[in-house]
C-alpha cells in the first residue's frame, strides 16, 4: 500500500537530484582521471614519441569539456535525456578499457617493488626496474576487447532485438488454454530512441509472434509523458488477438523530475495514461482482466510499481487480484521483480506466473545459453533475468527490457522480446 512516508520519500527525490548528479558526476570525474593517470603509462611506454601525451590528454581533456557542457545543459532544462545517454556512454567508453588496461600495469608494479625491496634487503643498488614493453603491449590489447564490444553495443547492440521462447507446464492450466501465448515487452524507455526505422522493426518482430496476448510490463519513458508522443504511432502498430495489456514503471510516475508543482506531475502522469490508450494498451491500475474461452477462464492482473527503498510503492496486490475466484488460474504483471519474494509469494490467492522488467540485465553482461548468465546487476537482484521457477508451481519470468536507459547501448545483454506458450502438464 502507498503510505505517508511513500509520499514523503518520493517527494524529497526530485529536490535531491540535482545535488545527487553532481556528486556522480564529480565522482565519475574523479575515478575517470585516477584510471587516466595509470592508464597513461602503458601508452607512454608503448608510443614513445612527442605527440603522445597530447593526443592522450587531448581527448581526456576534451571529454572534461563535454561532461561539464553537458551537466550545465542537464542542469538548466535545454537538454533533453539523449544527451545524458551521450555523457554516460563517453564516461563507459574512456574509464573500462583503461580500467582493463591497468590490471597488467599493476601486476608488474607489484613485481617491480618486490624486487626493490628486496635490492634494499641485500644491500644491492636500489635502482626501480623499468616497466617492460611487451606487458604495456598486453594491457592495451586487453584494453580493445571491451571498447570495441562497447562501440558494438551503442552502434548495434542497443537495438539488437531477440525472442526468447518459452513453455511453461503447469498442472492446473485450464484445459481450454492450452497453448495459450503470451509475449512480454519491457522498459521501452522511448526518450532514449534515436532509430525509428529499428523500432519499427523490433515492433514488427512482436507482431510476427502472433500471440494471444502483448503485455507490456511498464516504463514507457524515462522521465516525463512527451517523450511518449513522437511513438504513438509506432507501438499502435501492436497487436495481440486478444488484446495488449500494460502497467506503469518507477519511471512513469515523474519521481525523477523537476515539474513546477504537484499539480504539473499529476497533470503528466494523467497524459502518459491517455497515451497508453492511444497506443492501444489497457492500462491495468491495480487491476484485472479475464480471457474466456468455452466457460473457462485465464486470469490477468497488474499493478502498479511496486520496489524495495528506495523506489515507491503505488501498487496494491489485493486490490489487483479482487474479484480473481480462488485457485483460479492467474498471471500478474509487476513491473519489479523484488515484488514477488517480498509479496507475491507470499499472497493467499496462487498467483501462477508473475512478468517483471526493470533490470535491463544492467545493459551489460555475459550470456552464452546453456553456460553462462552473468551480469553485475546480479549483486542488486537475485532474479534480474530469464525465469525463476518456485517449487510451488509458481514462476517468476524477468524480461531484460525493449529499450535502454542511461548508458546508449547494451554489451551482451540484448533487447528482448518473450513469447511464452502455456502447457498443461500431463500426469
Amino acid at each position: 500500500m502507498y503510505t505517508e512516508n511513500n509520499r514523503l520519500q518520493t517527494a524529497l527525490i526530485p529536490r535531491m537530484y540535482p545535488y545527487i548528479m553532481i556528486f556522480r558526476i564529480l565522482l565519475a570525474l574523479g575515478f575517470v582521471f585516477a584510471i587516466d593517470l595509470y592508464a597513461y603509462q602503458a601508452f607512454k611506454t608503448v608510443f614513445r614519441t612527442t605527440s603522445t601525451p597530447w593526443i592522450y590528454w587531448g581527448i581526456t581533456l576534451t571529454y572534461i569539456v563535454l561532461i561539464v557542457s553537458i551537466s550545465a545543459l542537464l542542469s538548466s532544462g535545454k537538454a533533453d535525456y539523449r544527451y545524458l545517454g551521450i555523457l554516460v556512454g563517453a564516461s563507459i567508453l574512456l574509464a573500462v578499457p583503461k580500467l582493463v588496461a591497468i590490471i597488467p600495469l599493476l601486476l608488474e608494479d607489484v613485481s617491480r617493488l618486490v624486487q626493490y625491496v628486496f635490492r634494499i634487503i641485500t644491500t644491492q643498488p636500489t635502482t626501480l626496474t623499468e616497466r617492460r614493453k611487451f606487458i604495456s603491449q598486453i594491457a592495451l590489447g586487453l584494453a580493445a576487447i571491451p571498447f570495441l564490444g562497447i562501440i558494438d553495443g551503442i552502434w548495434k547492440g542497443r537495438y539488437r532485438y531477440r525472442v526468447i521462447s518459452h513453455t511453461l507446464e503447469f498442472e492446473d492450466l485450464p484445459d481450454q488454454f492450452q497453448g495459450f501465448t503470451i509475449t512480454q515487452i519491457s522498459d521501452i524507455h522511448s526518450g532514449s530512441f534515436v532509430n525509428k526505422e529499428k523500432v519499427e522493426y523490433g515492433v514488427k518482430m512482436v507482431n510476427e509472434l502472433g500471440a494471444d496476448a502483448i503485455v507490456f510490463t511498464g516504463d514507457l519513458v524515462n522521465n516525463i509523458a512527451t517523450e511518449a508522443e513522437p511513438w504513438i504511432d509506432t507501438f499502435k502498430e501492436l497487436s495481440g488477438r486478444n488484446g495488449v495489456f500494460s502497467i506503469l514503471g518507477n519511471h512513469d510516475y515523474g519521481d525523477y523530475w523537476r515539474f513546477p508543482s504537484e499539480q504539473a506531475k499529476a497533470d503528466n502522469l494523467n497524459r502518459l495514461k491517455e497515451i497508453h490508450a492511444e497506443m492501444g494498451m489497457d492500462l491495468l491500475l491495480n487491476e484485472s482482466r479475464y480471457f474466456e474461452r468455452g466457460n473457462q477462464r485465464l486470469y490477468l492482473a497488474g499493478v502498479e510499481n511496486w520496489g524495495l527503498p528506495p523506489f515507491p510503492q503505488y501498487g496494491d496486490l489485493p486490490a489487483a487480484l479482487h474479484g480473481i475466484p480462488e485457485n483460479a488460474f492467474t498471471v500478474l504483471l509487476s513491473h519489479d521483480p523484488s515484488h514477488f519474494d517480498a509479496e507475491v509469494k507470499q499472497h493467499s490467492k496462487k498467483v501462477h506466473l508473475t512478468l517483471s522488467g526493470h533490470t535491463h540485465g544492467m545493459q551489460f553482461g555475459i550470456e552464452v545459453p546453456g553456460w553462462i548468465k552473468w551480469s553485475p546487476v546480479k549483486f542488486k537482484y537475485p532474479k534480474w533475468a530469464g525465469l525463476y521457477p518456485e517449487s510451488d508451481g509458481q514462476v517468476l519470468h524477468v524480461n531484460r527490457g525493449f529499450g535502454f536507459l542511461a548508458f546508449p547501448g547494451r554489451v551482451g545483454i540484448w533487447p528482448e522480446i518473450t513469447h511464452i506458450t502455456l502447457r498443461k502438464k500431463s500426469t
